[in-house]
């Protein structure tokens, strides 16, 4: 650093540059004066030409240290305003950055606003998917579990006899029907309705022919369709010759059988593609129902069973009648003498009513007298004799 007129400049400005470019003009000058005086003994033109050369650099040193002092105090007035523009452009973007951290920090706070929103709402939909996924898995535990169910015959056999228990529980009343019935052939039916004679009690028998379905619902090619097809019809009918053999007994049921299917989809295979299974079990008096069948048909037999029992209670509904009929005649015989007394009560009312009137027009009457010495004469000829007061 050096200082010039009070001013510190680095070696680099072009201020110092120019001085130092100056000093080393004046050192050359005075070398070179110098070296005229060694060589005084020149000749005296050499000395004038250097003098008046001597007279001529200088005006042009004296204007060089102008200029250096004019370029000082110009580079002096650029400082102070690079300075200024500095200080300027220091405070716009301190203003700048307030404003932009401001906007940066609203911006931050209004995400963080959202962040937790949206985390508080996919929290919750989490505890939906979390409670959803339990009632899958618990969904899944209860599929896994009618699957092992339908996958053995006996758990599949009580299980429509379960199904078949609470559709005929909730259609017909529970002295109406019988689980488990034993008939006099020895069979166990699954349900006997008592119905009335004719056509007597029915039988209800639960069968679930699942392998042969599944299988024929797995079918690729057309020779394993029509295997799995025999294979079905086959086990209906088994079925169908099974019920007809067991559970028909004549003078003990009516003459004929409901077997049920607690499957809609088997219910609705047999009446859809294999309408000669169905004939033939209208030929054995075996009449297949599915759940929604079922319990329709229970429905006329709650019918018929409530028709029957109106018919046993007929004698006593006729003697009610006739009770009714005898306490009707005496209601209307009491109301008759009721009205006897109403009629005497409304005569003696009739009869002090006219009484009444009678005693009301003589009190008027009698309020229009004229104390003189004559009295009007009396309706019935009687006279009532007024004296006159003495004064």
């Amino acid at each position: 650093m050096i200082e010039i007129a009070g001013q510190q400049y680095a070696f680099g400005d072009p201020v110092v540059i120019g001085a130092l470019i100056g000093v080393v003009l004046i050192l050359l000058l005075f070398l070179l004066l110098i070296l005229a005086v060694r060589r005084a003994g020149r000749s005296t033109a050499i000395a004038e030409r250097l003098a008046l050369e001597m007279a001529a650099i200088m005006p042009r040193v004296q204007s060089l240290s102008d200029g250096q002092q004019q370029l000082a105090g110009g580079l002096s007035h650029v400082s102070e305003a690079q300075a200024a523009s500095q200080g300027h452009m220091l405070r716009l973007m301190e203003d700048r950055l307030a404003k932009v951290t401001e906007t940066v920090q609203g911006n931050l706070s209004a995400s963080a606003k959202t962040t937790a929103l949206s985390l508080g709402e996919l929290q919750q939909r989490l505890k939906t998917i979390d409670k959803a996924q339990d009632n899958i898995t618990k969904l899944s535990g209860d599929v896994l579990g009618l699957q092992d169910i339908l996958a053995n015959k006996q758990t599949r056999g009580a299980f429509g006899e379960i199904q078949l228990r609470d559709i005929v529980a909730n259609a017909l009343p529970s002295d109406g029907f019988k689980l488990q019935a034993t008939l006099g052939n020895g069979r166990r039916a699954d349900c006997l309705i008592d119905l009335p004679n004719p056509p007597g009690p029915i039988v209800i028998d639960a069968k679930f022919p699942l392998e042969a379905y599944e299988a024929l619902q797995v079918t690729e090619t057309d020779a394993e369709k029509s295997a799995a097809i025999r294979a079905f019809k086959s086990s209906v009918r088994v079925h169908i010759k099974a019920i007809a053999e067991r559970y028909i007994v004549d003078g003990e049921t009516a003459d004929g059988a409901i077997m049920f299917l607690p499957s809609e989809a088997v219910y609705a295979e047999l009446h859809s593609n294999h309408s000669d299974v169905i004939q033939e079990s209208f030929a054995a008096r075996v009449w297949i129902v599915s759940p929604t069948t079922c319990m329709a048909t229970l429905n006329t037999m709650r019918a018929i069973l409530k028709d029957a029992r109106m018919r046993e209670q007929a004698g006593a509904i006729r003697t009610a009648l006739r009770q009714l009929h005898r306490d009707v005649g005496l209601v209307v015989e009491r109301a008759e003498k009721l009205n006897t007394h109403f009629n005497q009560a409304k005569a003696d009312l009739d009869g002090i009513g006219v009484a009444a009137e009678r005693a009301g027009k003589r009190a008027a009457r009698l309020d229009d007298f004229d104390f003189g010495e004559e009295s009007p004469p009396i309706e019935d000829g009687r006279v009532v004799a007024i004296v006159r007061p003495e004064p």
